[in-house]
């Protein structure tokens, strides 16, 4: 159904972890060989540089602080706010979308239509974007967004609509003011600003995005998001 066997699927998602962790952290390349399954350095420099057309060493040099100054240099009057929260767990149905993230509408219009038709919307839902790959690194085609809402009762899955726990944890969180189809700078002012400067380290966990507002009742420009990062503790 994908284009990739399981073992393809699971030895690309290990790179392209390894590939984040080159670009938002400084730990040693033969650290992130060991953690992505490889028994050498040079077996994880080879396959590296076949997924991504440079060895490990290129691939950090060539994208540390990339977006970093210019964003800051934009925004020196306005520093962006960045909060360091706990995300409770939480129990959400989800539809998954793969392709590019400025395509995950009809996701939503598909699972809403779902929740709306089974009564499960009330004062505490919170509709969530689970991310799980970073658009940088991942081909579009292949970039995994979970559509989800919270639910407080024991639903099974069925169909295209599944169930799971988002486990919670450490995040980093700033609030994107504004249409969805401009958050990829939120995101470059948190990568490419904060993180850099703030001592922490990405977690290898999903990205979450929680809309605050419905996009139907209000103006693009009005529109609020959570933008959440999570973080080792």
């Amino acid at each position: 159904m994908t284009g990739e066997s399981v073992m393809e699927h699971v030895r690309r998602l290990r790179l392209e972890r390894a590939a984040q962790r080159l670009k938002s952290s400084d730990r040693p390349v033969t650290e992130l060989a060991f953690e992505a399954g490889y028994e050498s350095l040079e077996a994880f420099t080879r396959a590296f540089r076949a997924r991504f057309g440079e060895p490990p060493s290129s691939f950090r040099g060539n994208r540390a602080g990339v977006g970093a100054a210019p964003v800051a240099l934009a925004c020196q009057e306005r520093p962006i706010e960045v909060r360091i929260e706990v995300i409770a767990p939480m129990r959400v149905a989800f539809l998954r979308h793969v392709g590019p993230y400025n395509e995950v509408g009809s996701a939503w219009m598909k699972l809403m239509s779902w929740a709306g038709m089974r009564g499960l919307f009330g004062p505490h839902t919170r509709a969530i974007g689970v991310l799980h790959d970073d658009p940088d690194i991942t081909a579009p085609e292949r970039l995994r967004y979970d559509a989800a809402v919270t639910i407080v009762s024991d639903l099974k899955s069925k169909g295209d609509i599944g169930m799971m726990d988002l486990t919670g944890g450490e995040y980093a969180i700033t609030r994107h003011r504004g249409s969805y189809d401009q958050i990829s700078s939120t995101y470059a002012r948190l990568c490419g600003e904060w993180l850099p400067e703030s001592g922490k380290e990405l977690a290898s966990a999903p990205a979450l995005e929680i809309y605050l507002n419905n996009p139907q009742m209000a103006k693009p420009e009005d529109l609020l998001t959570d933008a959440c990062l999570p973080l080792v503790p």
